[in-house]
């Protein structure tokens, strides 16, 4: 379950894609440990197909909180951040192609659970569990990435009218 201590920034921007970020991974650990249910030889093949299923449902609910969240760090932090820091090369560059790499984790998730799971194998399965199992990994990296790199350099760098308007932009519920 995620850590809901104490917000570490002051920055109502940063506090508001932090506290997203919490939500996420709440949201996150509820299917993770499904797929990490696939991780033992102790799984039968209809609690896999059960646990497989829920995973495929709970992933299905968590896509528009994550696609809000990106997409308002896309369309409204990096582009002001990167006034700041530049655009070509450095942290922002590696931080947008990380939301393409999740992307495509759950896709392939879903690409290869469209069909009736009631006839996968259990090996099919757990190699298919691998791919949200993957999503997770990266975006738990990528959520500290941009809570130790990203936002201090946010509230180090912005100017105080610059932080202001990104916060309007942004406070929008991703749920």
């Amino acid at each position: 379950m995620a850590d809901f201590a104490e917000l570490r920034f002051k920055e109502p921007g940063m506090r508001l894609l932090e506290n997203e970020h919490r939500y996420l991974t709440y949201l996150m650990d509820e299917w993770h440990a499904l797929v990490l249910d696939f991780e033992k030889d102790d799984v039968t093949l209809e609690e896999g197909r059960e646990k497989l299923k829920t995973i495929r449902q709970k992933l299905y609910e968590f896509v528009e909180p994550l696609k809000n969240h990106t997409d308002k760090e896309e369309e409204h932090f990096f582009p002001v951040l990167g006034t700041y820091i530049g655009f070509e090369q450095g942290p922002l560059m590696g931080i947008q192609e990380e939301h393409q790499e999740i992307d495509g984790y759950i896709g392939h998730f879903f690409h290869h659970t469209r069909g009736n799971i009631d006839l996968m194998t259990l090996d099919d399965m757990k190699t298919i569990a691998k791919d949200a199992g993957e999503a997770y990994e990266v975006l738990t990296i990528h959520f500290v990435k941009e809570e130790t790199v990203l936002f201090p350099m946010a509230e180090k760098l912005m100017k105080a009218v610059d932080q202001d308007k990104l916060y309007e932009k942004m406070k929008t519920l991703i749920s």
